[in-house]
């Protein structure tokens, strides 16, 4: 089984970007797992956003700490069990953060959402919250999980990634939008990336217009950050897995111009 899981879209041109590969790089995914919570105007996820993904062949949608930057979003996470936030929030916030969902081929996969702690927004224990989801879903799934730790801290990340050797398919960081080169499957079995990266403008920082990002920087001012244009990034992961034991068996790198 082949399992895509692409990097933070950032706004309509990361958007764009997904239409562009749907017919191809999506397509050919049993299952697809995609982090959208920058993709409208690189900030948050609307409804209507979260349908357009979803109508490209997405599985799945994992977020992060964006996820609430879009009021509107609130109802929809009520009834929408396939756009996870972290499920490291506390009781009584609005959503879920794991699921087990079909494949292609109709075979069970678990996804589990949580957001790191340090840097971060003030949440629930990451480890903690993965072994409270692993056991809920275990039982349902063939076997197959795979887990988006939305983070700012590598040591935080690659921590968890050991911590849950053996226990899921994949441990696949999030968040900074900046791709790591340290793919690979950690001794139990299971696939880790310290950041998928994202899917959005190569010219930018992390998937902004450079120039008000560096206006920022030198004024300390507030500005307003758009997502900036030209060509595009596109950051993933494919992920192969054995069937019958859940483990992955390879892990490869995406990262290529669309042009």
């Amino acid at each position: 089984m082949k399992i895509l899981f692409l990097g933070d879209v950032i706004g309509r041109p990361g958007r764009e970007a997904l239409k562009w590969i749907a017919p191809t790089l999506i397509k050919e995914a049993d299952f697809c797992i995609v982090n959208g919570e920058n993709a409208a105007g690189g900030n948050g996820i609307t409804p209507q956003i979260a349908e357009e993904l979803f109508s490209l062949g997405v599985n799945v949608i994992t977020t992060g700490n964006h996820i609430w930057d879009k009021k509107e979003i609130i109802p929809y996470l009520e009834k929408q069990p396939r756009l996870l936030r972290p499920a490291n929030y506390p009781p009584g916030t609005p959503g879920v953060g794991s699921g087990v969902f079909l494949s292609r081929k109709g075979k069970k996969i678990g996804v589990i959402n949580v957001g790191g702690r340090v840097f971060m927004p003030c949440i629930e224990c990451p480890f903690r919250k993965c072994e409270e989801e692993i056991r809920k879903i275990k039982e349902k799934t063939s076997g197959i999980i795979i887990v988006d730790i939305h983070g700012e801290a590598t040591s935080e990340k690659m921590a968890l990634g050991y911590y849950l050797d053996g226990k899921v398919t994949a441990v696949v960081g999030t968040h900074t939008h900046v791709q790591t080169a340290d793919e690979r499957i950690l001794e139990k079995g299971t696939a880790y990336i310290t950041d998928v990266g994202m899917v959005g403008s190569e010219d930018s920082v992390i998937g902004m217009s450079k120039e008000e990002v560096i206006k920022r920087f030198l004024t300390l001012l507030p500005v307003r950050f758009k997502p900036a244009k030209g060509i595009i990034r596109i950051n993933g992961l494919w992920i192969e897995v054995d069937e019958a034991t859940g483990s992955a068996i390879r892990v490869t790198r995406i990262n290529e111009r669309l042009t």
